[in-house]
């Protein structure tokens, strides 16, 4: 199995190894099965912009790593209907979201690493709240080494699940973070650092960042990782940046958006390279990353000529030189 852009779809070599789903979150095609080209033209449409498929490359791939659809659909389902219960001015479902917090920890704990099923492999109208769930996994992988208790884990989770609350409160995108705040904190079953998390996840390390211009340790630590997962979530979602690249790309923001300790911990515990990418070694050959195991850096490959596995991390001369389209 592996991910690839819908524009990448071959029907001839290619079936779809997960579902897609509507905005309704009903099953719009079941795995297993090809897409003609006229139903592959209304996904196109729907604004869906990538597929797991399985081919003969990516065949015996399982992507471990990532949660299962079906408990990742219910929790954008969970999400969905909290923040349509408090756009319509009623009171925060705030039992639904501690108990979801507390299964993403479970599933997050579960797993050395955590790979993300894109936001935009959804339909539109589900991919805020898909946005929301994956920063949540993201920062719980994060936060995995940070010397915490389990109460002020479920508070990040808490924090990250709600971090864009002040959207469905306010029509202004700089001020949600406030609007978000003040709400939250109203919420006596909502912890003061959750709701500092909604309220800072747009400070900067080097005091550039909204509302209040925040700098260095006056940032919450929570509120900072929220901030790293934020933005690697929508640069793989919104704007289809590879994993890879996205990566390069938060640590040239080492210093200025977020610590250097920060983004030397989120390169350490985020693999680089997902399952069924398909690159080029320094010995010249083919291979396709298989998985991810202890070194999150450097995942087995599979040679396409031979179809070989060997490990990066075991095979220290070996480097990926480049990344091929699927």
């Amino acid at each position: 199995m592996r991910l690839i852009r819908i524009d990448e779809y071959e029907p001839r070599t290619m079936q779809l190894a997960k579902p897609i789903f509507d905005r309704q979150k009903r099953v719009l095609l079941a795995a297993g099965r090809s897409i003609h080209p006229t139903y592959l033209q209304k996904l196109i449409d729907l604004d869906i912009r990538y597929l797991f498929i399985e081919d003969a490359e990516s065949f015996g791939i399982s992507m471990e790593e990532m949660l299962d659809v079906p408990t990742w659909v219910d929790a954008v389902d969970v999400l969905q209907a909290v923040y349509k219960a408090v756009e319509k001015k009623e009171e925060l479902p705030i039992r639904p979201i501690q108990q979801l917090a507390i299964k993403l920890v479970e599933e997050v704990n579960k797993r050395k690493a955590i790979l993300l099923i894109p936001a935009s492999s959804l339909a539109e109208d589900l991919r805020e709240y898909a946005h929301s769930v994956n920063v949540t996994l993201l920062a719980l992988q994060i936060a995995k080494k940070f010397q915490i208790s389990q109460m002020q884990i479920r508070d990040l989770a808490v924090g990250t699940l709600l971090h864009d609350i002040g959207k469905v409160l306010t029509p202004l995108e700089d001020d949600h973070p406030r609007v978000g705040f003040e709400y939250l904190r109203k919420t006596r079953e909502v912890s003061l650092l959750s709701a500092h998390v909604a309220y800072q996840h747009h400070e900067a390390f080097d005091g550039s960042g909204v509302p209040r211009g925040l700098r260095e340790k006056e940032i919450h630590e929570f509120a900072q990782i929220c901030s790293i997962a934020n933005l690697y979530e929508n640069a793989l979602s919104k704007k289809g940046i590879p994993p890879h690249e996205v990566m390069e790309y938060v640590m040239t923001k080492s210093g200025t958006l977020f610590s250097t300790d920060l983004v030397k911990r989120f390169v350490q515990e985020v693999p680089h390279f997902i399952p069924g990418t398909k690159v080029i070694l320094n010995n010249g050959r083919k291979a396709i990353v298989t998985k991810v195991k202890r070194n999150l850096q450097r995942p087995f490959v599979r040679y396409l000529d031979s179809n070989e596995e060997v490990s990066l991390g075991e095979n220290h001369t070996l480097l990926i030189t480049e990344v091929l389209d699927q």
